[in-house]
């Protein structure tokens, strides 16, 4: 009997011993990456400035869900469907230690082709917001900028791409093509001007722009190529599959 008290004990102090050393290695802090601008990175007026220039694009949005949702009663589930696609193809991060940020595709070209920018904007607001609260991927202070540079840079590009390409009698796929990629490569060249702007201090702007931007390069240039060619391929099966949602999102998308 003396010996199994004894083991149990041995037993109870291992496991205390155990524990204590795995609640030191959760307490240690770790070097962590936020994707999008990270929570606290820039200075609060240009915060501030960024959720500004933000609100008008975000209301417009709305405003154009609201009538179009009159006009057609199934709309709102295709625009739910395209902001879940959004927000899954965003959450894959690559982290940027040298930009304070994270490289990721981001969807919204794609969803400009389908429901239009002012909508997109929308879309990418609420997977940004949703991230920012559950998962930590950018941040409440920084939320305005990253609307700015994913939401409307992105959204407008992509769009932009799109239409122009088509009006030239370019094949859709090469439309969409670009597309994905334009508003890509334009989602970064936003945020490096934002990280740019916010914290050149004293020094010069385009030096700073600069550094940011080419701290992208390596990771952004392949993924925005990536983000191109599975634009066209969604696009694509969307085209075989699902050609009802096209007809649908005509009505204020570039398709």
């Amino acid at each position: 009997m003396r010996m199994q008290r004894e083991n149990i004990r041995e037993r109870n102090r291992r496991a205390a011993a155990v524990a204590a050393i795995a609640g030191t290695l959760l307490a240690l802090p770790a070097q962590t990456f936020a994707m999008h601008i990270s929570e606290g990175i820039l200075p609060a007026s240009w915060a501030v400035l960024w959720y500004a220039v933000a609100l008008p694009f975000v209301a417009l949005g709305l405003r154009e869900l609201q009538r179009r949702s009159v006009e057609f009663p199934y709309f709102k589930p295709l625009v739910g469907l395209v902001g879940a696609a959004v927000f899954l193809i965003s959450c894959m991060p690559i982290p940027v230690p040298t930009a304070g940020t994270c490289s990721h595709p981001c969807g919204t070209g794609l969803a400009a082709i389908l429901i239009g920018p002012g909508l997109t904007v929308v879309v990418a607001s609420i997977a940004l917001t949703l991230q920012a609260l559950f998962l930590a991927h950018g941040g409440l202070t920084t939320l305005g900028a990253n609307i700015v540079s994913m939401g409307v840079a992105g959204a407008y590009v992509g769009y932009g791409a799109y239409w122009i390409t088509r009006r030239l009698g370019l094949p859709w796929m090469m439309a969409a093509f670009l597309a994905g990629l334009l508003s890509d490569w334009a989602t970064y060249a936003m945020t490096s001007f934002e990280l740019a702007a916010g914290l050149q201090g004293g020094g010069s702007f385009a030096t700073m722009f600069s550094l940011i931007l080419l701290a992208f390069v390596p990771t952004q240039v392949p993924l925005g190529i990536l983000e191109g060619f599975l634009c066209a391929g969604a696009l694509k099966f969307v085209r075989s599959r699902k050609p009802d949602l096209l007809r649908m999102a005509a009505a204020g998308g570039a398709v």
